[in-house]
């Protein structure tokens, strides 16, 4: 009976290990993977501050929620095929490109006001048009789609594919990762101190160049090296 007892705690104490490194892994990979909504999020909070970053922040972990839900569902049902099909991935990357480069240019396009090289009066953008530029710059992103495939296939074995339990999990360590983005937008939203509107115009290019980039290099991997 001891001995029973002994090996259920052993069991349970291993898959809370499995848990926590697994929950470290995807904060590491979630809050410091350097992809278009990374560098938005700098930006973001360097330019507007740190409530409106913070909007950003939140469209992205909820998008991040939405896909690992519809992953946790598809895993669940083994209907994952068309994650994987090739066309599939081919339409996302192509659209995705598109709407990364279209984010570019707006930044580009952003006004600066002239004359007020110490200040930074900038038209703050509204929650809603925030939230959502978050939730699309990552959820058109084809890596999450796959890097959730990949977390919640691994994770899902763990949790014996319980959909509770799995959205419980995900939905406790996607706290924690908006946490982690709310703290890289402050560390961000301090530089706006020592930063004048040269520096943030040119912040602000560099940011859009790097979207256009993500965009054409999606474009040019899912459409002509496919």
């Amino acid at each position: 009976m001891n001995g029973r007892l002994f090996y259920k705690t052993t069991t349970s104490e291993k898959l809370a290990l499995s848990l926590i490194y697994q929950t470290f892994i995807i904060v590491l990979l979630l809050t410091f993977s350097f992809g278009p909504a990374f560098f938005a999020l700098i930006n973001t909070g360097i330019r507007y501050g740190y409530k409106t970053g913070s909007l950003l922040a939140f469209g992205v972990v909820l998008s991040d929620f939405f896909v690992c839900v519809l992953m946790i569902f598809l895993v669940h049902y083994g209907a994952t095929n068309f994650i994987q099909d090739e066309k599939s991935q081919r339409f996302m990357g192509v659209v995705a490109g598109i709407i990364l480069i279209v984010f570019g240019v707006l930044h580009f396009k952003e006004p600066i006001e002239k004359g007020k090289e110490t200040t930074l009066d900038i038209k703050i953008p509204s929650p809603k048009i925030m939230i959502f530029k978050g939730f699309f710059l990552n959820c058109l992103n084809p890596a999450v789609w796959l890097l959730w495939l990949g977390n919640v296939t691994a994770v899902g074995k763990t949790l014996s594919y319980s959909i509770i339990n799995m959205i419980i999990y995900f939905g406790i360590t996607l706290g924690l990762v908006l946490l982690v983005e709310l703290g890289k937008v402050s560390a961000a939203n301090k530089l706006k101190q020592v930063l004048t509107q040269k520096t943030m115009r040119t912040i602000n290019i560099i940011t859009g160049t790097l979207l256009m980039m993500f965009g054409l290099i999606l474009i040019y991997n899912h459409f002509f090296n496919l």
